[in-house]
Formats: C-alpha cells, structure tokens, sequence
C-alpha cells in the first residue's frame, strides 16, 4: 500500500510561507511553491505607516453587516483623513465604538449598519476620531 501521509518541510520560527493562491482556476500547482524562501510579514502586508497605526479587538456584534465580527482584530491607521464611507474608531459618550462614517440628508452619522443600533448623529466639529480601520483580521472557529 503506497504511503498517504503528508510530508511537509519544517518551517523556520515565525517564517511564513508566501504564496499566492487564485480562486476558480484548475491544475496543480508545484508543492514546493508553498515552502519557497520568502516569509509572509503581515506588518509589512497590512501596516501602512507603523508609527501611526494600532491593533484592537472588537466586542460586540453591531459590524457584522461590515463583515466586522466579535473577537476580531482591527488594524487601525491614525495617519488616514477618515471620510464618509470608511470605517473608524471614536470615543463617543465615554465608550469606544467602530462604526461607519456616513452622510445622510446633508448630516453626518456613525452607522452600525445593524438593525437594532440606531445611527449616531454627529456634530463634525466635536467628533474625535481615533483612527480608520485598514484591515480586519478575523480567525475562523475550527
């Protein structure tokens, strides 16, 4: 009987195996593609100016129309001039909330994009905004 088991190289500590992969597409593409020397830096892949950006994680469940899910973490970047349309990160009430910046008839609003979790208005001179979120890390339960 041939032998099924699967043998992989050992990796080097916090080494990474970069590789591309295309969804869709048929064939089979070369084992050793996957153990190439490069190593996947996810600070260099997500981390667009690292003196201004922050890891959080998200509670709550309010962001999942925005694909944001409790337990994730945010890749929040200081140095992005948030505009309507992106998600950020601002102290309202005492309370830290991810949310949407929207406009709506002509105001400006923090949108949950939940049913249940009505939209914020805003005044835009008061608003502090901590950050907009550039990446979203979310880990699938297995």
């Amino acid at each position: 009987m041939p032998d099924t088991t699967l043998h992989t190289p050992p990796l080097r500590p916090g080494a990474f195996p970069s590789t591309a992969a295309r969804a869709g597409l048929t064939g089979f593409p070369s084992p050793a593609e996957n153990y190439a020397e490069r190593t996947l830096d996810l600070n260099e892949c997500l981390v667009k100016h690292p003196a201004a950006t922050f890891f959080m994680r998200v509670e709550g469940h309010s962001m999942q129309a925005h694909s944001i899910h409790h337990g994730d973490i945010l890749v929040v970047d200081r140095a992005v001039s948030a505009c309507f349309g992106h998600i950020v990160v601002a102290p309202i009430d005492g309370e830290i909330l991810v949310k949407r910046l929207e406009q709506r008839h002509g105001r400006a609003f923090l949108c949950s994009g939940h049913p249940d979790h009505a939209p914020i208005p805003i005044n835009e001179r008061s608003l502090q905004i901590w950050g907009v979120v550039r990446s979203v890390i979310h880990e699938f339960p297995l």
